[in-house]
C-alpha cells in the first residue's frame, strides 16, 4: 500500500472530523500528567537551552532574594545580562564591583587596617568613595566622566556603568593604584 499525503488549510472549529480529532488529541496530550516525557524525540540542544533558561531563572530568584552581594547587585542586577558579558577579571575590577579587597573600610572590618578612612580625607574608604569622591583619583574619575558626559549625566547608575560604559569603567578600575590608597596597615604591610 502506498500513501499519498496532502496538506491543506482547514478553518478551525467548523466541524471537520479530522481537524476536530487532531485538536482533541493535542489537548489531551498537553494536559495529561501521566504521559511519560520522551527526550529522544526532542533534540538535545533544545533540552539544553530549556534547562539553561530554567537555571538562569532560578539563579535570578535566588540572587534577588539574597541579602548578600549588595554592591555587586548594583552593578549586575540581572543574572542573564551578566552572563552575556565576557569579563577579564582583575583585582581592581573585582574590588570595585564587590567591595572586597585592599581598601581600608574592608580591611578595617577584619582588623587588618588600623583605620577605615580614605587616604585623601576623613571619610571611610569605600568603593563609592573611590568611584565618586576620592581626591586622589580625580584624574581617573575625570577620564570616566568625560566618556559618560558625552551621552549621559553623572552620576550614572552602577548598572549603566556596566551596560553602557563598560570599557571606560574598566579603564577607570585598571588605572587605580590601590597600594597608594591604603594606609596604616597593621604589621607594616
Amino acid at each position: 500500500m502506498q500513501w499519498h499525503i496532502q496538506f491543506c488549510w482547514v478553518k478551525a472549529h467548523v466541524g471537520v472530523q479530522g481537524n476536530e480529532t487532531a485538536d482533541t488529541l493535542a489537548k489531551e496530550a498537553a494536559t495529561n500528567t501521566d504521559t511519560q516525557e520522551c527526550y529522544d524525540k526532542v533534540p538535545k540542544s533544545v533540552v539544553k537551552i530549556e534547562l539553561e533558561l530554567l537555571s538562569v531563572e532560578k539563579w535570578q530568584m535566588e540572587w534577588d532574594r539574597s541579602t548578600k552581594g549588595k554592591i555587586t547587585k548594583q552593578y549586575f542586577p540581572n543574572v542573564e545580562n551578566r552572563l552575556k558579558i565576557k569579563l577579564n577579571l582583575t583585582h581592581n575590577f573585582t574590588l570595585m564591583v564587590t567591595g572586597h579587597g585592599k581598601i581600608n573600610s574592608y580591611l578595617y572590618r577584619f582588623k587588618i587596617s588600623e583605620t577605615p578612612l580614605c587616604s585623601c580625607g576623613n571619610q571611610d574608604q569605600t568603593t563609592d568613595k573611590l568611584l565618586f569622591e576620592c581626591d586622589l583619583l580625580q584624574t581617573e574619575q575625570e577620564n570616566l566622566l568625560t566618556t559618560i558626559r558625552k551621552t549621559d549625566v553623572w552620576p550614572t547608575s552602577k548598572s549603566d556603568l556596566i551596560k553602557k560604559y563598560f570599557r571606560a569603567f574598566i579603564k577607570f578600575t585598571n588605572a587605580i593604584v590601590i597600594d597608594k590608597l591604603t594606609t596604616k596597615l597593621k604589621g607594616g604591610s
